[in-house]
């Protein structure tokens, strides 16, 4: 019997029939993946810095269409998917529409606390009063924008005051309205200076008149006074608990000018330009010229 052929071997001992022709495969574990995962998880980590400093530059939100430009790089805009998914599961990213364009708006990480266990109903409910501002919103109005039944918005209500994000407000027309928590009412709303505990203030608008009346006849002798100068005499002489700006002096000039108490001088002040207010003139029935003064020579 002949003797059996052999295979052929290596330097380092015989090819085994099952090595022979194999391809050695990369290890999935190795260094090489480790490194793209670590590249992609940098770019994500980018992407959602670059999203959330956007709307540090516009509080009032970003459209989807602005997004579309500004993330226009390869795959830009697609990787901005799952950074909206997580800010929007940890209520940190609100969205709205507003038109036909997609808006989205960013909320503080405090408010976004604030927000954990709220339901889209409520969600909603908050987003139609955030957009009324300080003039507030009827709850007539919540209702109609978000067709939801009077008594669950009554118990959204009574959760979304209970997490201080908005509170009722009664105005002047006694009409109670919803605003935001942290929001100072309109002067719209509560009358301004001129009411106190929502009821019209005759004593306190009384005595602002006295003491205006008295500057003007005093201050620079009676020569004129400007607006700036008697706010400046009313908080040097503390006459108002309440601060009362320009405008709002203005007002109480004007009730003295339709009682012909004060008047607006001719003349401007020299230095700032401004209107001058002096005391009214007053007004008889005796005339300076002679009737036979205007009658015609043919007469």
């Amino acid at each position: 019997m002949p003797p059996r052929k052999r295979n052929a071997g290596t330097a380092l001992g015989p090819v085994s029939k099952r090595a022979r022709g194999t391809a050695i495969k990369a290890d999935p574990d190795g260094p090489a993946r480790g490194v793209s995962f670590a590249n992609e998880e940098d770019e994500q980590q980018q992407i959602r810095s670059r999203f959330v400093q956007l709307f540090e530059n516009n509080p009032g939100g970003v459209s989807n269409p602005s997004l579309k430009q500004i993330f226009s790089g390869p795959g830009e805009y697609m990787k901005l998917v799952p950074v909206i998914n997580e800010l929007t599961q940890c209520s940190r990213l609100i969205m709205s529409k507003i038109g036909d364009e997609l808006f989205y708006n960013l909320v503080d990480e405090e408010v976004a606390s604030k927000f954990a266990g709220l339901d889209v109903s409520a969600r909603m409910v908050y987003q139609v009063i955030e957009k009324s501002g300080n003039l507030g919103v009827w709850t007539k109005d919540v209702r109609y924008q978000t067709n939801i039944q009077q008594q669950a918005l009554n118990k959204i209500f009574k959760a979304l005051e209970g997490r201080r994000l908005i509170k009722p407000v009664k105005s002047v027309s006694a009409k109670k309205v919803y605003m935001l928590y942290n929001l100072t009412p309109a002067k719209e709303l509560t009358g301004g200076p001129w009411y106190t505990e929502l009821e019209f203030d005759h004593e306190f608008i009384n005595e602002m008149r006295k003491f205006l009346l008295q500057c003007v006849r005093r201050l620079n002798s009676g020569a004129g006074v400007t607006l700036v100068e008697i706010k400046d005499k009313m908080m040097e002489a503390n006459v108002s608990k309440v601060q009362l700006n320009v405008e709002e002096v203005q007002q109480l000039m004007q009730t003295l000018a339709y009682d012909h108490l004060i008047e607006e001088a001719v003349q401007v002040d020299s230095a700032s330009g401004d209107t001058l207010y002096v005391a009214a003139r007053r007004v008889t029935s005796m005339c300076d010229f002679k009737w036979w003064g205007v009658l015609s020579p043919d007469f």
